[in-house]
């Protein structure tokens, strides 16, 4: 298992005051405020991916600063003092900072104040080579949320992709007249997680012998796809159809070259984890 797996790391009292206790490291004093090495920032918890470096920048605050979370890293809670935001840990909940909007500094107009002992700093040599994977399996809540959890991915974003008209919307792409399908882009890191691994898992969450939609969702942007950026991933969605078609499924999934992706909007992001809910339709399977 790779030393930067997500379990709890055993903090000191003073990561304790600040990430359990929500306490506040003095400015100017943590290790990352002046850092800008390309990398990425881990949670010191739970070493879930935050941020990324291209998303720093020099706020001259005392604490480092970033414009942009990871999708789906970061959450965000009233502050006790009634007046700030604070942003935790999307997944065990530790103590970051606060998020400020409305400055100017960057032209996102975002500031995540994040304390340096919240953090932990992965160089980009030692993370492992990130690759975008990108798949349709019927409504993209279910998929981004089962994608989420798989070991090696480091982010997955719903949105749309394989039709014509730019910047589709959601009501745009149920309108059947974009030629968009629902799709979940992932992120992962190449050396902890292969194309094939997560090509079996796509077919592991949802059912690619139905061909009108899956499950109640039925419609084109439902469809089943998997899409590949080269021949190699082309080559390895044949060889899983023709798997599971000699094991008796009826597979219509279709094959398709990566087209640009559009983001989905923010209200689809992380949909179950934002409801306390999870997939009515998208249950674990294995037909591998």
């Amino acid at each position: 298992m790779s030393k930067y797996s997500r379990h709890y790391r055993k903090l000191t009292p003073e990561e304790e005051r600040v990430i359990i206790h929500k306490g506040t490291e003095k400015p100017g004093s943590g290790k990352y405020d002046n850092f800008f090495e390309k990398g990425t920032y881990i949670c010191k918890r739970c070493n879930a991916p935050l941020f990324r470096s291209e998303a720093k920048f020099k706020s001259h605050s005392g604490w480092p600063s970033f414009d942009e979370a990871i999708e789906g890293a970061i959450k965000r809670l009233p502050d006790p003092d009634k007046i700030r935001t604070e942003v935790q840990c999307a997944k065990c909940g530790a103590h970051l900072g606060h998020v400020f909007e409305g400055e100017d500094l960057t032209p996102k107009n975002v500031r995540y104040c994040v304390n340096s002992i919240s953090l932990m700093f992965i160089p980009d040599k030692e993370f492992g080579d990130a690759a975008k994977a990108y798949f349709a399996g019927g409504c993209f809540w279910g998929i981004e949320y089962w994608f989420k959890k798989k070991e090696g991915v480091i982010s997955a974003v719903s949105g749309y992709m394989g039709g014509t008209t730019e910047n589709p919307t959601y009501d745009e792409v149920c309108s059947n007249t974009t030629g968009h399908y629902e799709v979940v882009e992932v992120t992962y890191d190449t050396r902890r997680v292969s194309y094939e691994e997560l090509a079996k898992f796509f077919f592991d969450l949802h059912d690619p012998t139905q061909s009108n939609g899956q499950g109640p969702d039925i419609g084109e942007q439902y469809k089943s796809v998997l899409f590949y950026s080269n021949g190699e991933e082309m080559n390895i969605g044949e060889k899983l159809i023709k798997i599971l078609k000699e094991r008796g499924y009826n597979v219509v999934t279709k094959l398709l070259p990566v087209t640009k992706f559009y983001k989905a909007e923010d209200y689809h992001q992380d949909y179950y984890e934002k409801h306390k809910r999870k997939p009515y339709f998208h249950i674990r399977k294995k037909p591998f």
